[in-house]
């Protein structure tokens, strides 16, 4: 049996240093040592791309290279090594290498090695983490209707989250509180189902009003996933009485209508008049009481009690027959003070035309009479014309003369 020599087994150790040292994972520095690759961690959903980046600040003509999770070569500089078409070039130069990954799978998580080969070998990692998109919610327990009062449970279930997705409820856009969320893990996969319950005391206002589950998870954008449930509530009618007049007129046909707002709506109606029966010409018809001709003896307080199933509710009105002669009288004597207060605007009005037109004709002849006095001092009708044409003139004549 032959022993190696002392130099070929000092080579050998030297080897196996290097191969240790190609197995340390490095965290220099570009400015410790600017061969030295670095890389970034990546967070990509399933079905996402992602892209791995690998850098080294200087180049000595070393070639550099991706590895996966099972130390299988994928990239060796521009030369593909494993033959899987969801991996590709996506730039190589003398200081970058980087690949994409297309339609990312759950099993594609992990540490992914970047390499450059120089003595000793250099290496760096990559740790992808893969999340799973949970699936829409899904809203369970409300099947049929509720009695308001009554109490309902909701449960909201979202499947294949990775990490474990966050259940939100709503009413509206208010924010409810939920009772607390159960995480459970699936066999053989990665990922989680969660589900939430929600408790409600409903009311009559809460019917139709929508309930909201709301997924929240890394892998979505706010809103992306929610499931709605209108609730529908089953409530007593709310009774009022709309007359077909405001002003009900003796001798006149007239009618009550009973309305009755609930869910389901009314099918029963039932009439009734406070202290003593309908009269005679007051005749119900579901929910119309029809009068053939009103009286003041029909003067009262009617109820309407109205029945859904679920509950009664009544409403009242109280009808004031009106003397049609009453109405009458009042609307002549109101037509005879409006023309009242038209006479005495017009006759203030003539007056002011009066007092305006002595006013006018007043000063018109002051006018007159001051125009015509220069003829009346004058020696001969000859000197009378000529002071009455141009008396003024020769005032304006005597101001100069004497200034």
């Amino acid at each position: 049996m032959a022993f190696p020599s002392a130099p070929f087994a000092l080579w050998s150790v030297s080897l196996l240093t290097v191969l240790f040292t190609a197995a340390v994972h490095s965290n220099t520095s570009f400015e410790d040592d600017p061969l030295q690759p670095m890389t970034s961690d990546e967070t990509v959903p399933v079905g996402g791309t992602v892209t791995l980046t690998c850098r080294v600040a200087e180049s000595d003509n070393s070639s550099l290279q991706w590895s996966n999770t099972a130390q299988q070569t994928l990239y060796f500089g521009e030369k593909r090594a494993l033959r899987d078409n969801r991996i590709q070039l996506y730039r190589s130069t003398s200081t970058e290498l980087s690949i994409t990954i297309s339609e990312v799978q759950l099993s594609d998580e992990g540490e992914y090695t970047c390499s450059i080969f120089t003595m000793p070998v250099r290496t760096a990692r990559a740790t992808v983490t893969v999340l799973g998109v949970p699936g829409k919610p899904q809203i369970s327990g409300f099947e049929h209707a509720v009695k308001e009062g009554e109490k309902v449970t909701l449960t909201c279930t979202s499947t294949g989250s990775k990490p474990p997705a966050t259940l939100h409820w709503y009413k509206g856009d208010q924010l409810l509180k939920g009772g607390p969320q159960v995480v459970e893990t699936v066999d053989g996969n990665p990922t989680y189902n969660v589900s939430s319950e929600l408790t409600l005391e409903v009311s009559a206002s809460e019917d139709n009003t929508l309930i909201t589950c709301a997924v929240n998870h890394p892998s979505l954008s706010p809103g992306d996933k929610r499931s709605e449930q209108a609730l529908r509530v089953l409530y007593s009618p709310n009774v009022m009485i709309h007359p077909e007049s405001t002003l009900p007129r003796e001798g006149e046909k007239f009618s009550l209508r009973c309305v009755g707002n609930g869910n389901p709506e009314p099918t029963i109606y039932t009439w009734d008049k406070k202290d003593g029966g309908l009269p005679l010409q007051a005749k119900p018809d579901g929910a119309v009481l029809h009068f053939s001709m009103l009286n003041k003896s029909d003067n009262g307080v009617y109820v309407c009690h109205a029945d859904n199933g679920i509950g009664s509710s009544e409403g009242e009105y109280t009808l004031l027959v009106q003397d049609p002669t009453a109405m009458s009288t009042t609307s002549g004597v109101d037509h005879a003070v409006i023309g009242g207060v038209v006479a005495v605007i017009v006759f203030i009005l003539l007056c002011l035309l009066i007092v305006l037109g002595r006013y006018l004709i007043r000063h018109k002849g002051t006018y007159l009479t001051h125009e015509a006095k220069g003829s009346d001092d004058a020696p001969d009708a000859d000197t009378a014309i000529i002071n009455a044409e141009g008396g003024h003139s020769g005032a304006e004549d005597k101001k100069e003369y004497f200034i």
